[in-house]
């Protein structure tokens, strides 16, 4: 087996990434970080975004496993004081493969007919360069709204807790092979409405934004940041990709959701 290892770039993250590259190696396991069956995120969710872009063009042949050195994640489960545990599962225990919905998400230009293609494992936003954002909304071909305000949230099932839980969105299983729009501090009066309520898509929705007067976005895919000019329009849809996790045990999701918003301890 192949595998690779990312680290967040702390002295503790780095210190456990090299422990676990040297245990791993003793035990005939192939370090290749260009084609690796597995990678180990050693840092938090951050850290395991970044690998999951790093290795975009391999998610249908490489799992991701998550070492968390600060809080819980939802992707980063295992903690530093089980890496021998969880270097002997990698090495000597088949694992169960889960798998993910992910975000297409598709900008096309109005010159030349051009496009740009992402994926997000959590979420993409879209925002005006200055001022409010004016952008119609299309779900399934059809007009729905004219959206006026700060920007929108477009999420997985499995990027619900992040963003789009600060936003007021709806937690969904990952399990549940969808996305879902969200508003960020919409214009509601006498003159401009908006649905006014998270909006979640099944995977045979498409949503459709379409510049009204503004033509320049910022646009988000998780952690990137992106300026796109002369925009025509942004496609969100559930990508045919998925994301693959390696899992050694049971990691249930309501647990974490109870464990990372609830719990006191």
């Amino acid at each position: 087996m192949k595998f690779a290892i990312t680290s967040k770039g702390d002295q503790k993250s780095n210190t456990l990434m090299h422990k676990m590259r040297s245990y791993l190696i003793d035990f005939q396991l192939e370090y290749d970080e260009e084609q690796p069956d597995i990678v180990i995120s050693v840092g938090g969710d951050g850290t395991l975004l970044y690998a999951f872009h790093r290795y975009r063009s391999r998610l249908d042949k490489t799992a991701f496993v998550g070492v968390h050195t600060g809080h819980l994640g939802f992707y980063a489960d295992w903690t530093p004081d089980e890496i021998e545990k969880l270097v002997i599962a990698i090495a000597k225990t088949p694992y169960q493969i889960i798998e993910y919905p992910l975000l297409e998400v598709i900008v096309r230009f109005s010159n030349g007919g051009r496009e740009k293609k992402y994926l997000a494992l959590n979420e993409s936003t879209v925002k005006s360069v200055e001022g409010t954002l004016v952008m119609d909304v299309e779900i399934k071909g059809q007009h729905f709204e004219t959206f006026r305000g700060d920007g929108l949230c477009v999420s997985t099932p499995s990027g619900s807790t992040a963003y789009n839980k600060a936003l007021g969105g709806a937690i969904l299983h990952p399990s549940i092979n969808a996305i879902q729009l969200a508003e960020m501090a919409s214009i509601n009066n006498r003159v401009f409405r908006t649905v006014g309520s998270p909006l979640i898509l099944p995977s045979h929705h498409t949503c459709m934004l379409k510049s009204v007067k503004q033509v320049d976005f910022i646009v988000t895919v998780d952690h990137l940041q992106i300026l796109h000019k002369e925009v025509k329009s942004i496609q969100f849809r559930v990508a045919d990709e998925r994301v693959r996790f390696a899992r050694f045990r049971p990691f249930p999701f309501w647990k974490r959701v109870h464990d990372s918003f609830i719990s006191e301890g």
